[in-house]
């Protein structure tokens, strides 16, 4: 029988570089890793797929699913009306066919998870100060200065969650930053 995997949770502000650390990891850390897959009501766009990018559930299901309790964490995202949230059964699933599954959620989704998992190995990425986190915000070209000013606000906010967080990981570097989440991994001795 495999031995149980690690429940991995990685959040942090929009604009930190969470989605590059956690690509470069899976592609570079030598451990069984593998990325939780959201469920969100919203429509596939455009090269999507079902199971593979979302799972793509109606609005009737994915309320049925959250009062069954189905779900680890659920939120609606941006007052828009759809939902994303992470599936429990094939997170523990995985972690029981000795995966190490890696949640790339918001702060208030890994706050849940963290409460019902104590034993989760959580990671919060920054980018070390709210100028350089402006800076990247900017630089990414995605965004005008009123919604940059929001995800600012917001990151002041989950900032402050930093401490329920058992590591932090100062992205200066995806090189750096991966090495250390890897590292820190690697140091985990799997659950019995």
């Amino acid at each position: 029988m495999a031995k149980a995997g690690h429940l991995i949770i990685v959040s942090g502000p929009s604009g930190a570089g969470k989605s590059t650390v956690v690509r470069e990891l899976l592609s570079r850390c030598k451990l069984p890793l593998e990325m939780s897959i959201s469920a969100t009501t919203r429509s596939p766009r455009v090269g999507e797929t079902d199971g593979r990018d979302y799972h793509f559930v109606a609005h009737a299901e994915f309320h049925r699913m959250r009062e069954a309790g189905q779900f680890l964490e659920c939120k609606e995202v941006f007052g828009r009306g759809d939902w994303y949230g992470t599936l429990a059964r094939p997170v523990d699933a995985a972690l029981a066919s000795g995966k190490w599954m890696i949640l790339e959620i918001d702060v208030q989704g890994a706050l849940s998870v963290m409460e019902q998992r104590p034993e989760a190995l959580s990671f919060f990425i920054h980018p070390g100060s709210m100028e350089a986190l402006a800076e990247r915000l900017r630089r990414r070209g995605t965004d005008d200065e009123s919604a940059i000013c929001r995800r600012l606000e917001v990151a002041t906010e989950e900032l402050a969650a930093l401490p329920k967080y058992k590591y932090e990981i100062v992205n200066h570097s995806v090189e750096q930053s991966v090495t250390e989440i890897c590292q820190t991994l690697h140091n985990q001795s799997p659950s019995e």
